[in-house]
């Protein structure tokens, strides 16, 4: 549709950008034609819009006349114009990019014109925001627009009522959490009638803030779990002997990959412990899985910073956001082993019923698009993950805040000194300072110590969303300190008080690199908006966390030929680069780990599309004898090649075996020759039985009763197949790790034993359904032929 990004090139090409200008020079000409129109005039445009495409007419060829359209709209309803720079973001999107945009050039009302476009289409479009807070916001607002236009918008939010969901899909265009989206597909695919379904299918995504949605939160799969008992006393135990455990003795852990295995001291302390002979035989696999998760607990996870202890119950802390994660709680016995290690009451574990990943489910859209300020330097796994570039956009007004170079100390408590010191400093000429941490911990650090100087601050500290945007919004203002995580508040304009831009406007400092660049940008970026004036320097230590888990070798290099002022101000030049190496190796290890969790699951994603293709069908009652004639066929099949391999000698046939699976089905039971020889010789002697059977259940194509049971029977019998198959596949994944040994690629193991996993529980599935069904229809027979 437009030009290929010169992908050679760190920023945007110029020459690409001419292209967009043109188009917004199409746009402009347009202006004066459309605000000459009655609100009316208007309005009917989308009639015409719609028209057109279902005339084929190409989208491309509507989109300046739409642009200009909902920007007069926008004037008319919100009193709001779109710039330039923002109808090219618009164009970008509209295209399925990601268009680069940096804080307070108003993203949001770029939305407004691609989801307007593509909605026109006729097939709804999803815009997607980080918080529910920023859902009803845009949808409040955006949403008027489209709706003086003739569209209906929709609200997706958690705990809504199954019609109040049903309509917020129906809309033209729905606004939602990109979770809720994902847990909507699950719950989808776990309905037991099509009347319980909400979404329709899929089309175009606008994604806001598509970095911390489509990589901060892809480390984590969606799941749904289902709950049960756990085992206290094990999880106890377990407990225990993690915390007696010693790293690199008992156990192996590594930092950047998280990666946890027992050496062969702790296996025989566990064997030891346990009275077992050998941890990795499969019958002590369940025992193996609540060691290992006492052992992550207790690595892993670090109190009152991945999770706080309140009212005897582990809640688990955003480690993007610092906020309370309410209702949230990890699944596979790993919340549980939390529990067991701070010694509060043990709830009930999770079991996945249904799972997916934020790639597997976002690729699903024909077209994903979004916005940031930050995505530049994640370039290549966008393209390669999801198909979309990033185009970088002007910005309205040139940007004039100055991005200071780092101070680098080298204690964290000379950081802290300093970081209180250059505030006190600032405070006093009333210039309003935030400060950015990436814990809430750190950010109780630093609170210390500013009270050390009676310093006034706003600490935002895993508060509502609400209270955190308020705040946010605030710290512009003069003489204000706002002390909060990196990405509190993300999506919140910060505009400065009466007299601040005099001082130098709002001054930004990071306490910490973060792992990845663009969250440190992110975070410079809440100054010097809308060509504001402001100010940015990151004050660390070169004993943060960051560099002690992975660059401690290079550090300790590095610290023999350090060099401080009295301060512990570092003066060597070339602790710049180390900063930068750690900070690149950093984002290379989390884009491996994201890469590796996708090939996990893509592994499972094609088992996924299986069942649900099967569920859909069955829902829909489409083929019902068939699909049922076809397990039949599948499970006679199997069981025949299953006990007579053609490679092994016929004298060792299982025939006997193959009888009583195939006894158990047949309405007249068989005998099979055991002189045969030959496997087709098999197959003639069950083929009638079958064609007997195929006969008998085709009776009952017209029976309501029997029809209406079929499915019911069905989905039950794929719906504990599935929870079981994921708990087997998870427990394949923890195991893989340890099989190194055998010199094999692990990924190999779990996508061949993965798939020899499914074809075994994909055939018991198929033979206890038919087991299942065909004994029902034999006992309404009976009844039937005794009424007779």
């Amino acid at each position: 549709m437009f030009s290929i990004l010169n992908r050679n090139k760190e920023k945007t090409s110029v020459r690409e950008l001419k292209r967009y200008y043109k188009l917004v020079d199409q746009i402009n000409k347009l202006e004066a034609t459309y605000s000459s129109k009655s609100d009316d005039e208007l309005k009917n445009m989308t009639v015409t819009f719609k028209e057109k495409l279902q005339n084929g007419e190409e989208i491309i060829n509507i989109i300046p006349d739409a642009f200009a359209v909902v920007r007069e709209a926008s004037k008319r309803v919100l009193n709001m114009r779109h710039f330039d720079v923002q109808l090219i973001g618009g164009l970008v999107l509209t295209e399925g990019n990601i268009a680069e945009m940096p804080t307070g050039e108003g993203k949001t009302l770029v939305a407004s014109l691609p989801s307007y476009v593509r909605a026109l289409e006729g097939k709804g479009v999803h815009v997607i925001t980080v918080n529910d807070y920023l859902a009803r916001r845009d949808y409040e607002l955006i949403g008027q627009i489209h709706q003086f236009l003739g569209l209906t918008v929709g609200l997706n939010v958690p705990m809504m009522e199954l019609n109040e969901k049903k309509k917020a899909y129906k809309a033209d265009i729905t606004y939602g959490v990109g979770t809720e989206f994902g847990f909507d597909y699950l719950r989808d695919n776990m309905a037991h009638s099509i009347a319980d379904k909400v979404q329709r299918p899929y089309h175009f995504a606008i994604i806001d803030e598509v970095d911390s949605v489509l990589i901060d939160e892809a480390k984590t799969p969606l799941i749904i779990a289902g709950k049960m008992s756990a085992n206290e006393e094990l999880h106890r135990i377990a407990a225990l002997l993690a915390k007696r455990f010693k790293k690199d003795e008992d156990y192996d852990f590594d930092d950047e990959t998280k990666a946890t295995s027992l050496t062969e001291q702790g296996i025989e302390k566990v064997e030891a412990a346990f009275g077992v002979d050998n941890l990795y035989d499969l019958d002590h696999q369940t025992l193996y899985h609540y060691v290992i998760q006492a052992v992550r607990a207790h690595v892993m996870f670090e109190r009152d910073v991945d999770y706080i202890v309140k009212d005897d119950k582990i809640e688990l802390v955003d480690m993007f956001t610092g906020r309370i994660l309410e209702g949230r709680s990890l699944s596979d016995g790993l919340h549980q082993a939390l529990e067991a290690k701070e010694g509060v009451s043990i709830t009930e574990e999770n079991k996945a019923q249904a799972q997916i990943t934020i790639q597997n489910y976002f690729r699903m859209y024909p077209k994903l698009s979004g916005m940031t300020g930050t995505a530049k330097t994640q370039e290549k796994e966008f393209r390669d993950v999801y198909g979309m570039r990033v185009v970088q956009i002007p910005t309205n007004r040139p940007r004039i805040r100055i991005d200071q170079p780092d101070y680098i100390f080298e204690t964290i408590e000379a950081k802290y000194e300093f970081v209180a010191q250059e505030t006190k400093r600032r405070h006093e000429k009333g210039q309003p300072i935030l400060i950015g941490t990436t814990s809430i911990l750190q950010s109780e650090k630093v609170a210390k110590y500013l009270d050390k100087y009676n310093l006034p601050y706003q600490l935002l500290n895993a508060k509502t969303v609400e209270q955190e945007v308020e705040l946010i919004s605030e710290a512009g203002q003069r003489g204000r300190i706002t002390v909060a995580t990196n990405m509190a508040g993300r999506g919140t304009d910060i505009v400065l008080g009466e007299g601040v831009a005099e001082l130098g406007g709002l001054y930004v400092i990071g306490t910490e690199k973060h792992e990845s660049r663009r969250v440190d940008n992110q975070l410079r970026g809440r100054s010097g908006r809308q060509g504001d004036p402001g100010e940015s320097r990151f004050i660390i230590s070169i004993e943060d966390d960051m560099f002690r888990r992975y660059a401690k070798d290079d550090v300790e290099k590095f610290m023999k030929k350090i060099q401080v002022d009295e301060k512990k101000l570092i003066l060597n030049k070339d602790v710049h680069e180390l900063i930068n190496r750690t900070q690149r190796i950093v984002e290379g290890a989390h884009f491996s780990l994201r890469e590796y969790n996708l090939k996990l699951d893509d592994v499972i994603n094609e088992q996924r599309k299986i069942i649900y293709t099967l569920r859909d069908s069955i829902l829909k009652r489409e083929n019902l004898i068939e699909h049922l004639r076809k397990m039949i066929f599948e499970t006679i099949d199997f069981a025949v090649r299953d006990n007579a391999p053609e490679e092994v000698d016929s004298a060792q046939w299982e025939f006997e075996k193959i009888e009583q699976t195939l006894n158990t089905l047949y309405l007249t039971p068989i005998t099979i020759d055991r002189e045969t020889t030959k496997i087709n010789a098999i197959f003639d002697q069950v083929e009638p039985g079958y064609l007997e059977l195929k006969s008998f259940i085709e009776q009952y194509e017209e029976n309501e009763r029997v029809m209406s049971i079929i499915p019911q029977v069905m989905l039950r019998f794929i719906d504990r197949m599935w929870v079981k198959h994921l708990e087997q596949m998870a427990h394949l994944k923890e195991g893989i790790g340890l099989r190194s040994y055998q010199q094999e690629d692990p990924m190999r193991i779990y996508q061949r034993e993965g798939l020899e996993l499914f074809g075994k529980n994909y055939q018991e599935l198929r033979r206890s359904i038919v087991e299942d069904l065909v004994v029902f229809m034999k006992t309404i027979d009976a009844k039937e032929k005794e009424e007779q």
